[in-house]
């Protein structure tokens, strides 16, 4: 028997029970993707993480959902930083992650009174197919004249269907049909590299604080829905940008309020709309409990 210590962390909020949880497991190398896996599936959340030594950045971190690992997370990055922060294994004011997509660059910035907010810098998004509102709209079981402009897949680390939609009330009447949803993975899913559940993104805040409002369904063996998808608010960004729908590169992003698991995030846009070199997403970790998994 083997046992690997744990942080569980609720990221993209400063309170217990917000935002979207994470187990990150330490010295985690051993652990075969098999047992990753099962892990996510015993833990009911939606990723971990687990973390090794890396020879080229502070830290390698692999990313696992309940059924395949994934090259890069959003609020599992936040997590894992807020874990190291919580062990006194990170220190000073940035670190790095080895990651599947590439090295990450983590910025810790202290808050008075508060706890950090930990930035990542998400890679260049990569602006892939333009997607036809009715297929989204018939794997999210909303109308086609609810969707705004023309939905695309976009990728910052990880593949996802940017969708804009006319109001937040339309966020409240989504539901995934899994057969749709399977036509659509077949139509745009790359070998190795599968376009995750569309990402629909209303305009308006969940709260005065809030510029943008999302939304993200999910199909088992995954839990239902994500609380908080770091990972697409990077893409979502970069499309809001770049097709010119919001004026400034800098917002507040908020998700999981309709969960009853509000969070928010901290979101610029780096460089032009037609040349973006990067999005940076910032959040507060808040370590839930510790413990050992034996395995």
């Amino acid at each position: 028997m083997t046992e690997h210590e744990f942080d569980w962390v609720d990221a993209f909020t400063d309170r217990p029970f917000g935002g979207n949880g994470c187990a990150v497991f330490h010295q985690a190398g051993a652990i075969d993707a098999g047992t990753c896996m099962a892990i996510v599936r015993e833990t009911s959340l939606t990723e971990c993480t687990y973390l090794e030594p890396s020879a080229v950045a502070d830290f390698r971190v692999r990313y696992f959902l309940a059924d395949r690992e994934i090259p890069f997370a959003g609020h599992p990055t936040i997590a894992t930083v807020a874990s190291l922060l919580e062990r006194g294994m990170a220190s000073g004011d940035s670190l790095t992650l080895e990651t599947l997509a590439g090295v990450i660059g983590v910025e810790i910035l202290a808050q008075p009174g508060a706890m950090p907010q930990i930035v990542m810098t998400q890679i260049a998004p990569e602006f892939r197919e333009a997607v036809p509102p009715a297929e989204v709209a018939a794997v999210s079981g909303i109308e086609v004249d609810d969707i705004v402009g023309t939905p695309q897949i976009v990728t910052s680390g990880l593949p996802y269907c940017v969708t804009v939609v006319r109001s937040a009330g339309v966020l409240g009447r989504m539901r995934l049909d899994l057969a749709a949803m399977k036509d659509f993975s077949a139509r745009y899913d790359r070998p190795g590299d599968p376009v995750m559940e569309p990402y629909l993104v209303a305009l308006e805040g969940a709260t005065p604080a809030g510029r943008t409002f999302a939304r993200h369904l999910m199909a088992p063996p995954s839990p239902a829905e994500d609380p908080f998808t770091g990972s697409a608010a990077g893409p979502a960004a970069a499309y809001l940008w770049r097709h010119g729908m919001i004026e400034c590169p800098r917002f507040v992003a908020e998700q999981g309020h309709l969960m009853g698991r509000p969070g928010h995030a901290q979101i610029e846009v780096l460089g032009p709309r037609e040349a973006i070199t990067g999005v940076r997403v910032g959040g507060q970790g808040r370590v839930l409990m510790q413990g050992r998994i034996r395995l």
